[in-house]
């Protein structure tokens, strides 16, 4: 028997408004399904967009999915909206959309796009949910304006939380509550700044190590529910560490519950195939000049940011977002009105989502993965820019990984790869990402990429490191590099822990340590770090020892330190460099010192002398250690 679904609105005449035009960033407050009692009746008010419906039902575990029990009531303003309030159905109640399309009359049962909840896959329903939960992490955000700005330490380690640690008794994954405790003392134990998660949101495919999004509102259950995710962002924040999220604005899968065809029609996604389906990842491209997606989108990452306390949003694909022809041959795309190549509807959809995201939320940050040279992409929007508070170096990543993997005795005819990336370092808020990108689909590990025997890969591995971590900008490493795994990444498999019995990979997570130590101590290293006046070549020219040598520098004029990088297995003793001025220069940091596995080549206090040299009034004698990195500070 039929039974009636009250009339009830969570929207006002101003929401409509705003949602039709594109420019309503709070909609998982109206949408979705939202436990609410209305005339003394408990129950739960449905919304969902789906404006070419001709109709909707709620279809659940609470009516035997029996779609003509609670049809729902579409708006009378040509808003798309079908909407309606089930008095008993509570917290926990699994559900999905029955949605009857005009077009062609066809019969789709989708899960619910602002869902705050999922099933664990392969099941794709979505689950009535509230988000309560009492926050104790007030310190950390009053200090967060701080703790994230671009002149402070920012040291990301990037984590796939399936495959981080298993508990190897149940062969499973850590819950969210685990990792609360043991990813959150490992990270701090590092010293890493901040941490950033590959997708949390639910996926159906496990594989796709999260990137291929069905529900974009919920954290995926298969380590926990909603608080138990907000629980591990809690105690990364109490422990004073920063939490990112990826987040896919990109492209989303074709599952027949996800948000493809919402209503038989082209709604989320492009209807033009040359704009709306992704031939790399076969996938589908929102339409980001539909205002209504935009407020999706937008509506998303706030949410986040809102919800959950999040830090940061590394946003994902943001050069494939940019181009009309991104992965397109000749007449396979089309060019924009003004015969160009760029989607502006995707470029005034990052610049308002960078507006909305930064004035809303007092030191947060967001990072785009762009790999072109696309100008200006983390300038302020007010200055022309995209608005982002970061940019991948991908330039950076991909000519040192080219470098290292050469043999010792060729660089010397390489010495323009490794220097290359200081002619534009500073043109944008560039991120050093030694990311999962790099170590999948026979790339190798970053180990395996090394050359020579045992004791070179390792001690080329400390290098790569420490040149990583004395090069200006903010710095991400992804899990496993940081013990120097030896395989690629197996998303469904641990990292090797047990490599820690040995003194070399033991010697690559300490050396990994100190770098952070020295990051987050030395102002040289990150007062400056996305500015010119914190850096300062001594000589990038020598080719023939293939040493690099510069000097980093702070905001006080007290606050340098001086840098060598042996790339070579020889020794340098008594290696003259030019200096700015007199002094000593004292020893702080040492990439081949025995504790880290090193032949322990060091330098006592090194006294400047007044003779001039690489065309500074000052120079000193100093010993650069084989495959090493040396830092200075200058006293």
């Amino acid at each position: 028997m039929k039974k009636e679904v009250q009339v009830h609105s969570f929207f006002s005449d101003f929401d409509i408004s705003l949602f039709k035009a594109g420019k309503h960033f709070r909609l998982y407050e109206k949408f979705g399904a939202h436990i609410t009692e209305i005339d003394g009746v408990k129950g739960v008010y449905f919304a969902v967009w789906a404006p070419s419906a001709k109709k909707v039902s709620v279809i659940g575990d609470f009516n035997y999915w029996n779609e003509e029990e609670h049809p729902l009531n579409v708006r009378w303003d040509e808003s798309g909206i079908w909407e309606g309030f089930i008095p008993g159905v509570e917290k926990g109640n699994k559900y999905k959309y029955k949605i009857e399309s005009s077009h062609n009359g066809e019969k789709l049962e989708k899960a619910d796009p602002y869902a705050l909840k999922c099933e664990h896959p392969p099941n794709t329903a979505s689950i009535v949910w509230e988000l309560d939960y009492k926050w104790k992490d007030k310190k950390y955000l009053s200090t967060r304006k701080e703790v994230n700005s671009l002149d402070k330490p920012f040291s990301i380690y990037e984590v796939h939380l399936g495959s981080w640690r298993k508990n190897v008794l149940e062969n499973r994954s850590l819950t969210y509550k685990e990792m609360a405790s043991e990813l959150v003392d490992y990270v701090k134990d590092l010293g890493f700044t901040h941490v950033e998660f590959m997708p949390v949101m639910e996926h159906p495919y496990a594989p796709s190590w999260g990137y291929q999004i069905t529900g974009y509102f919920a954290p995926t259950s298969r380590f926990g529910d909603p608080q138990d995710f907000m629980s591990l962002v809690e105690a990364f924040h109490k422990a004073g560490i920063g939490v990112i999220l990826d987040w896919v604005p990109s492209h989303f899968p074709q599952d027949a519950h996800g948000l493809g065809r919402f209503d038989g029609t082209h709604v989320y996604e492009h209807p033009d195939p040359r704009k709306g389906y992704h031939p790399d990842w076969k996938s589908l491209i929102f339409n980001y000049g539909r205002n209504e997606v935009r407020s999706f989108l937008i509506s998303n990452a706030i949410f986040w940011l809102d919800k959950y306390h999040i830090d940061g949003l590394r946003v994902d694909a943001v050069a494939s977002m940019l181009y009309l022809d991104y992965s397109r041959e000749d007449g396979e795309w089309e060019p924009n009105e003004q015969g160009g190549r760029e989607n502006l509807d995707a470029i005034s959809l990052f610049k308002e989502l960078n507006k909305e995201i930064y004035g809303s939320f007092e030191g947060v940050q967001t990072i785009a993965e762009e790999s072109t040279s696309f100008p200006m992409v983390s300038r302020p929007v007010d200055m022309g820019g995209l608005g982002f508070g970061m940019k991948w170096m991908m330039g950076w990543m991909h000519d040192t990984l080219e470098y290292f993997k050469k043999d010792p005795i060729y660089r010397k005819y390489h010495q323009n790869d490794i220097t290359f990336s200081m002619t534009y370092t500073f043109t944008e808020n560039f991120c050093l990402p030694l990311s999962h990108d790099e170590v999948v689909y026979g790339k190798k590990s970053l180990l395996g990429r090394m050359p020579g025997d045992e004791w070179q890969r390792f001690a080329n591995l400390r290098l790569l490191y420490s040149y990583m971590f004395t090069h200006p900008g903010a710095k991400l490493l992804f899990m496993g590099a940081e013990i120097g795994q030896g395989e690629e990444w197996n998303f469904d498999t641990s990292l090797g822990w047990h490599l820690l019995d040995y003194p070399n990979h033991k010697g690559i997570q300490d050396t990994m340590r100190a770098l952070n130590q020295l990051y987050k101590t030395q102002p040289a290293l990150h007062e400056n770090q996305f500015t010119q006046e914190g850096f300062e070549w001594i000589a990038y020219d020598d080719h023939q020892n293939s040493v690099l040598s510069y000097i980093r520098k702070g905001k006080s004029a007290k606050d340098k330190l001086v840098i060598a990088c042996n790339f070579t297995p020889s020794i340098l003793e008594n290696y003259k460099i030019g200096l700015p001025n007199g002094g000593k220069l004292k020893e702080i940091f040492n990439s081949d010192d025995k504790k880290f596995g090193g032949t322990g080549i060091k330098n006592k206090q090194i006294k400047i002398n007044k003779d001039n040299f690489h065309g500074k009034d000052f120079s000193a004698e100093i010993n650069v250690p084989p495959l090493g990195a040396v830092v200075f500070q200058l006293l």
